[in-house]
């Protein structure tokens, strides 16, 4: 085994998880409201999503690429209704210093699950990153290696980096939190609501475009 694969892993799973999109809007939010462990648990469900795509690349699972793929419009469907769900929770969600201490006594074992699942199927519902992993892995010439120890090694690197990434805007966003007034909270909440919300309709979009050229 080779630690330079496990190294080039880190390096892939920090660059595809740290564009902003919808699941970092939703990590920093998370962050604000219930503290650094909230966003940083949100951020392994994506890193745990990335994890499972990097090793469909790196092993060469064809089978269960070419089944993503062909299953994309209902997955896409998904993802999408369930991102226009929370940027409408977010967006409806009050913000005090109440609410703040309750989030954090409550977003325990249960709580964590729930963050940890919500992001973890937003990204497993977005078929285009397993696209951003063959075409990052062919490109860097990693797909299908020989040795089956490297491919671990590279996925695993994968979910290091994404999950660094990850605890490193978890804590930003916590830094911020004891700065910010409830008043900025809530437009926060706001923002984000209406920004998730635009994401999901932008997939949704998407899949009547894709419907039309069925």
């Amino acid at each position: 085994m080779d630690l330079y694969f496990l190294g080039k892993g880190i390096a892939i799973g920090f660059a595809v998880a740290a564009p902003v999109g919808p699941i970092g809007i939703l990590c920093i939010r998370r962050s604000l409201a219930s503290g650094w462990l909230t966003g940083f648990v949100s951020g392994l469900g994506a890193a745990t999503a990335d994890g499972i795509y990097s090793c469909i690349a790196g092993f060469g699972l064809t089978v269960v690429g070419d089944f993503l793929v062909s299953q994309q419009f209902l997955i896409r469907l998904v993802g999408g209704i369930f991102l226009c769900y929370l940027g409408i929770k977010i967006f409806l969600s009050p913000v005090s210093q109440e609410v703040k201490e309750k989030a954090a006594k409550t977003g325990e074992i249960k709580g964590f699950i729930g963050n940890y699942l919500s992001t973890f199927l937003l990204t497993i519902t977005n078929p285009l990153t397993i696209f951003a992993f063959v075409v990052i892995f062919a490109g860097l010439n990693m797909t299908q290696t020989n040795n089956s120890g490297n491919a671990g090694l590279l996925v695993f690197g994968v979910f290091l980096g994404s999950s660094l990434w990850w605890l490193t805007l978890a804590s930003i966003a916590n830094w911020f939190q004891s700065k910010l007034n409830n008043t900025f909270l809530q437009w926060v909440n706001w923002i984000a609501g209406m920004i998730i919300i635009t994401f999901g309709v932008i997939a949704l979009g998407d899949i009547l475009k894709l419907f039309y050229e069925l």
